[in-house]
């Protein structure tokens, strides 16, 4: 079926889960809506699959469990992919205004029609969410809009409140007139993505890299980097880099560090 075709390449990220029983139940909620491609980031028990009470609360969805990649950090669960929507129950310094569940499913399908690669969605803790680092390895950002002084969801609730919202999204799209998000044309049959959006791996690289020239050049002071870099990610956050704009920024930054440094002394000069 081209919707859940759609919907196997999203990646669904639980960061550093304490309880396999939630697990099991984040298994059971993709699996009803057809998501299939769990990433578990440092569990607190690498043998979730194996836990009784997962086993239990999956209810039918073990083999999403037992599929399930393990990962010792974020940035290895979003290696590849071109989009990246965190979750949180409440807005974050420097980070974009949070799209809502719909909004943000309809950002990823549109992804997903334009490219063949994959994108992801994460979950933070169940104690206290994403924290600010781990947010700011993602490129958008959204929250479900809970009722005021009650902003706090078990993980499965919320990851049923977005699968739902995709799962829905991705019927509209293939009842429409609109092209399905799985019929990506040429990107399909050559393995190209026709958005040539960079991909998370990519980002990071240019982030390091910048990182490097800025305290080379004496921009940043290493011992002391405030702010800059968290503002830097929030300023280009708000475009969508693609893979030659990351080339030339890499470059820039590579002519940065080169007129930085001290020429050679050559005998006789």
């Amino acid at each position: 079926m081209i919707v859940d075709e759609c919907l196997s390449r999203i990646r669904v990220v639980l960061v550093e889960p304490s309880h396999p029983g939630n697990i099991g139940s984040v298994a059971r909620a993709m699996k009803t809506m057809g998501l299939t491609r769990l990433v578990v980031v440092a569990p607190r028990e690498p043998e979730f699959a194996r836990d009784p009470e997962a086993v239990a609360f999956a209810s039918g969805a073990h083999d999403v469990m037992e599929a399930a990649i393990v990962v010792d950090n974020l940035a290895q669960a979003l290696v590849g992919t071109v989009l990246q929507m965190a979750t949180a129950s409440m807005p974050r310094e420097f980070a974009a205004l949070p799209l809502d569940p719909d909004t943000a499913s309809a950002c990823m399908l549109d992804q997903l029609r334009l490219g063949i690669e994959p994108v992801a969605l994460v979950f933070g803790t169940e104690r206290v969410g994403l924290s600010m680092a781990q947010a700011q390895l993602c490129s958008h950002f959204a929250s479900i809009p809970t009722a005021p002084g009650c902003d706090s969801l078990n993980l499965a609730q919320a990851v049923q409140v977005f699968a739902w919202s995709l799962r829905r999204a991705a019927l509209q799209a293939v009842g429409s007139d609109a092209q399905p998000p799985a019929l990506v044309g040429a990107a399909q049959a050559t393995g190209r993505a026709d958005s040539d959006y960079a991909t998370h791996d990519q980002i990071e690289g240019l982030f390091a890299h910048l990182e490097s020239a800025l305290i080379t050049i004496g921009f940043l002071d290493a011992a002391e980097p405030k702010r800059l870099m968290p503002r830097l990610r929030n300023l280009f956050g708000r475009t969508r880099l693609q893979r030659q704009e990351v080339d030339i920024l890499r470059g820039i930054c590579t002519r940065m560090v080169s007129l930085a440094k001290p020429s050679p002394i050559r005998p006789g000069g």
